[in-house]
């Protein structure tokens, strides 16, 4: 069975949407994630109720995620 980090960790480089408790909706490329699930994304646009931006290269922490989606699926596992 595969852990949370485990999957997280096939998606880097991926292309990946969450969304945040504060409502906010971040979509990006996944560049790394450390032991307690802090993201770094790169290219993120954030969407809110107000509209949309451009934020380039954010540091997501963990505990503010509510989902993450892969926007191509998830890779192959790797050996």
């Amino acid at each position: 069975m595969s852990t949370p980090a485990g999957l997280l960790e096939r998606m880097v480089e991926q292309r990946v949407s969450l969304r945040l408790k504060d409502s906010r909706e971040l979509a990006g490329r996944l560049l790394g994630l450390d032991d307690h699930m802090n993201l770094v994304l790169d290219d993120v646009e954030e969407t809110t109720a107000e509209g949309s931006r451009r934020l380039g290269r954010v540091l997501v922490r963990g505990s503010n995620v509510i989902s993450l989606t892969a926007s191509a699926g998830l890779p192959p596992k790797r050996n």
